[in-house]
């Protein structure tokens, strides 16, 4: 007798067993996809791990969804098709909610606030204008909605638009004087490049640059429209983070008082 309840016993533990390895395996990752050569929202540390205001986001939203962040690195500009492909499940990358965009992905809600500006050498007296900018070169990130703007506005008006596959390669031409400017998120530019010694002779010239259709005033994280899964677990975690103050938080240790500059 003592044997078959033993037995039961056993097998009651085996199937528990096997029930939690299960569970364990069938655990949801979620797999972001992002350029980590623009700080201060993503990039890399000396050790080789990413760090960033994008990057704790995310690491954020997956703890708030109970889920395994998994991070996938690549070009800027090759992170839609990426996505399209299904390498990763959403791109997060300091991305714009542009139209042209909506039309192969959905987005989740805004994020934080970003602001476009032109990165120009001190005393240069630049302004992100076609009248000023004539004659000059101007780079971009490709595939950045600051390229299309560029492109789409100021290369057609004797503007020479140049687009690197990273921003750092950006700030290096610039500093080398290459470049007579860039186009940029604000705080990017100011964190990433003007607070270091490679940046202490250029500065942000002129006003934002505003334009409803090309340029996002919000940063989203960008998800497959074959996917509204993701999409709703995404925007139900980041609810919370914005909810918990985790967010704000978050802006704050990344971006300082940057986090409202206009």
């Amino acid at each position: 007798m003592t044997n078959y309840v033993l037995r039961g016993l056993g097998l009651t533990l085996a199937v528990a067993s096997l029930a939690l390895v299960n569970q364990g395996a069938q655990a949801e990752t979620l797999r972001f996809g992002t350029d980590p050569a623009y700080p201060p929202y993503e990039y890399k540390l000396p050790s080789g791990e990413l760090a960033g205001l994008d990057i704790d986001i995310g690491n954020a939203l997956c703890a708030a969804a109970h889920v395994k962040c998994e991070w996938v690195e690549g070009s800027f500009d090759g992170l839609i098709a990426g996505l399209q492909s299904r390498k990763f499940d959403a791109i997060n990358a300091s991305l714009a909610a542009t139209a042209a965009r909506r039309a192969v992905m959905d987005f989740t809600t805004p994020l934080y606030p970003a602001d476009i500006r032109l990165v120009a050498a001190k005393g240069s007296h630049l302004l992100p204008e076609t009248a000023s900018l004539a004659g000059k070169r101007i780079g971009v990130l490709q595939g950045s909605t600051q390229a299309a703007f560029a492109n789409q506005k100021w290369a057609t008006h004797g503007v020479t638009v140049i687009a690197y596959q990273d921003q750092n390669s950006v700030y290096v031409d610039l500093a080398n004087g290459r470049l007579d400017g860039t186009v940029v998120v604000g705080a990017a530019a100011k964190l990433g490049f003007l607070a270091k010694p490679e940046g202490r002779n250029f500065e942000v010239t002129g006003t934002p640059i505003v334009d409803p259709v090309l340029m996002a005033a919000s940063s989203v994280i960008g998800v497959r429209k074959s996917d509204p899964h993701t999409l709703q677990m995404l925007n139900t975690a980041l609810a919370q983070l914005k909810q918990n103050g985790t967010l704000e938080r978050l802006v704050a240790k990344h971006l300082g008082n940057e986090a409202t500059a206009n």
